[in-house]
């Protein structure tokens, strides 16, 4: 198949490795760790990968000879992010670095083909194909969760006829969780196989002092970034609406705070600080509402407002009613399972106590639907299928027609909606995520090569240039903290939250009172792979706050 002049120049791109991984490695070993939280439960838990050292790698002069060839695996697990491809490609490099040997196998569609025994082995000929590209399609990804022992032993099953020694799981906080029990599993059976994680999502939630950024992250934030640029330059040509732009990020707003940071539209809500407030659905209303009437006075009645995913459960009295919700839609399925949608709402208005029936009739009909709708694996509200961004816009909608009426609104309203999630999962990766993908594969086969399981791969000093990068691994159960989830507590890695005393956050603080009242709006363009490294390979500003940085 032909390909498009980018992806033959990108190809040839070259990731750049941190000079500790250039040549032979060994391992310092640090000390003995907690987890973040709840250590007694966690410890008891995970009795045999509890407690292990934090471990860096620094040159070595005195290389071992490896001994024997040995093969690894690796699962894709949930949703993509733009570098998954250059984690493989350095893992695959690492091993054949270590011997030519070696060999490298790819479960296909995530988890469950682990399970099912689903694989095919990875080819310098077959990787050369998708290095430097974004997606998850060299071997597609699921999101199976691996928490019981019959998956485990299914698993180990391919794995000894493979003869493999270790598997590498590319996923998120709750791939790296399920990597962490798997890991204890076959430590507790003396199974001989590692397990390996690799920090991956788009949303940055997954992060701490070791971990300083999942991959992807870089990548999504600046493909949102160009085109609410695009829009913004859109907004201001025509000066005649207001877009509501909801982003990716579910449990954490640091996609929100980013793009905002970036682009610097009028308001970008952060769930974080609206959870910190209290801050009720119509106070978030009120607030915009002021914004607008206050653009209009000036003459402008156009604008942007970002909202992140999941800004809904983060809603104090919101998060009670999805609470109540639940209970409502398990406990009377079979009798609204019948029902029109008209109905239907009725029906969980019935069921509801009066405050939350209260609030749950003033939403429009088709967000309490949406509000209503079947819950996902884990048990959740799925936030990506409520139109936020739409709730929003018709409730200010109606509160400006009531200021108007009142004399206190002299303006015009009208809205455009836009959701950006897909579009920033499957991109090229850009320079710093195709570096820093690199580096955590080829990384992970050093984590392998050192006897290591339990660990997730490490890579820091993300500010600087990658060869100054320190590589190493974490224990996972460091991360790690009990939650309830589906009415049990479970091991789960800590989320990590935009942090309200946190540079990032204070810096876009300090300007939100001017951006809203000015139009100051900033167009990051396109992702560039060609030219100055200060345009091409500048990490993202949330990180840069993050490490004392200017921006």
């Amino acid at each position: 198949m032909k390909k498009s002049a980018l992806q033959r120049v990108r190809a040839e791109y070259q990731p750049k490795l941190p000079k500790e991984l250039q040549g032979d490695v060994k391992v310092k070993f640090g000390e003995a760790t907690n987890s973040v939280a709840d250590q007694e439960a966690i410890k008891q838990l995970f009795p045999h990968t509890y407690g292990m050292p934090v471990v860096q790698f620094e040159h070595n002069d005195e290389p071992e000879r490896v001994e024997e060839p040995f093969n690894v695996g690796i699962i894709l697990s949930g949703g993509q992010a733009p570098g998954g491809h250059n984690v493989v490609s350095g893992i695959f490099d690492g091993l054949k670095k270590l011997n030519k040997e070696n060999r490298l196998y790819g479960f296909l569609m995530g988890p469950s083909g682990f399970i099912n025994h689903q694989y095919m082995e990875l080819t310098a000929g077959y990787i050369a194909e998708y290095r430097n590209t974004g997606g998850f399609d060299i071997i597609g990804s699921g999101r199976t969760k691996l928490e019981n022992p019959e998956q485990f032993e299914a698993g180990l099953k391919i794995l000894k006829e493979l003869n493999i020694k270790a598997l590498v799981i590319i996923g998120g906080d709750d791939s790296n969780t399920n990597a962490a029990v798997l890991a204890e599993y076959y430590k507790n059976i003396n199974a001989g196989v590692q397990v390996i994680g690799v920090p991956k999502t788009i949303d940055g939630d997954l992060k701490n002092d070791w971990i300083e950024a999942s991959f992807g992250f870089d990548t999504a934030c600046k493909v949102y970034s160009e085109v609410i640029g695009n829009i913004q330059r859109d907004c201001n040509s025509a000066k005649k609406y207001y877009h509501f732009i909801k982003l990716m990020g579910r449990s954490a707003s640091h996609i929100a705070l980013e793009c905002a940071l970036e682009t610097q539209p009028n308001y970008c809500l952060i769930s974080e600080e609206v959870l910190a407030k209290r801050m009720t659905l119509d106070n978030i209303v009120s607030s915009i509402c002021y914004m607008i009437s206050e653009r209009a006075k000036l003459g402008w009645n156009f604008g942007t407002i970002l909202i992140p995913e999941g800004l809904i459960e983060f809603i104090p009295s919101m998060k009670v009613l999805i609470s109540e919700l639940n209970e409502v839609l398990v406990n009377y399925a079979s009798e609204l399972e019948s029902l029109s949608e008209s109905e239907k709402l009725q029906a969980i208005q019935k069921h509801l106590s009066p405050a939350n029936a209260e609030l749950y009739s003033s939403l429009p009909d088709r967000i309490a639907l949406q509000l209503s709708l079947d819950r996902d694996s884990h048990g959740n509200v799925q936030v990506s299928l409520i139109e936020t961004e739409s709730l929003l816009s018709e409730m200010i909608g109606k509160r400006l027609a009531e200021m108007a009426r009142d004399g206190e609104y002299v303006g015009k309203f009208a809205a455009q909606h836009h959701f950006f999630g897909y579009e920033g999962r499957c991109a090229d990766p850009t320079n710093f995520d195709a570096d820093y993908t690199y580096a955590l594969g080829y990384n992970a086969a050093m984590l392998i090569n050192s006897g290591l399981t339990g660990y997730m791969s490490s890579v820091r000093n993300l500010t600087d240039k990658p060869e100054n990068w320190i590589c190493g691994g974490i224990p996972i159960t460091m991360m790690m903290n009990m939650e309830r989830r589906n009415g049990e507590m479970k091991p789960v890695i800590q989320k990590a939250l935009v942090n309200l005393n946190g540079r990032p956050y204070l810096k876009y603080a300090s300007m939100r009172e001017t951006l809203a009242l000015n139009t100051l709006y900033q167009y990051p363009g396109p992702i560039q792979y060609f030219g100055p490294a200060e345009v091409c390979d500048r990490p993202s500003m949330t990180l840069l706050l993050e490490h004392g940085k200017e921006i």
